[in-house]
């Protein structure tokens, strides 16, 4: 394996730096408990001024929480829950994803962090266009593990109001989210064209852990 220098994050050369980035999240998916012992490093990169390392460290934090044997990223969630209300819909997506990585690490938060993801439309984002991709990714997001949620009424009440969402591409996954939740629970009244369009489209918006959403 490529030993990787996190300290490359820092770098002033954006050659080194970015690719660097990708490296890192990489590993942080693939092999986690070897890059869990640098994970006060990634969260220190949480303050920092560039953004894309923001990112980074938001997304490698998400990937470390299956080898947090030490129980450290549980203290890091309400940070998490709270870049999702930063008005930026990027920082918000990297938080979504580092939160729906560590519900299937850590389920025990699973229904405090389903809550904090609802909460994603009321929300201000740079336009209103970005506040709705931003739920599209939420419904992708919870649909992950949507069958292992204890509570679902809340999250299938939010998905029936994007139903009626402004962005074409959002109203479809709510669409595609409920018709799949129909099936999974063995309703029988769907048409064989919607159960096609839908397995279809959610098998490939739908990833498995580690895997970006």
């Amino acid at each position: 394996m490529v030993k990787i220098n996190c300290a490359d994050l820092l770098s002033d050369d954006p050659k080194v730096k970015y690719p660097c980035s990708k490296k890192i999240t990489a590993l942080a998916r693939r092999n986690p408990a070897a890059l869990y012992p640098e994970l006060k490093f990634f969260v220190k990169l949480l303050e920092h001024d560039n953004r894309i390392l923001r990112w980074t460290a938001m997304d490698v934090i998400g990937a470390l929480a299956r080898a947090d044997n030490d129980r450290a990223v549980d203290k890091l969630i309400s940070r998490l829950t709270g870049l999702l209300n930063t008005g930026n819909m990027i920082t918000a997506h990297h938080a979504i994803t580092a939160l729906t990585d560590i519900v299937f690490a850590k389920p025990e938060y699973q229904t405090e962090i389903t809550g904090e993801l609802l909460k994603v439309e009321h929300y201000n984002y740079e336009t209103v266009e970005c506040r709705n991709i931003s739920i599209g990714k939420v419904i992708l997001a919870i649909g992950r593990y949507f069958d292992r949620l204890e509570d679902k009424r809340a999250t299938i009440e939010f998905v029936r109001r994007q139903t009626r969402n402004s962005r074409d591409a959002t109203r479809k996954k709510a669409e595609r989210f409920l018709i799949m939740n129909k099936m999974k629970n063995g309703v029988t009244r769907v048409s064989f064209r919607s159960k096609q369009i839908a397995e279809r489209c959610w098998s490939g918006l739908s990833g498995a852990p580690g895997e970006r959403v």
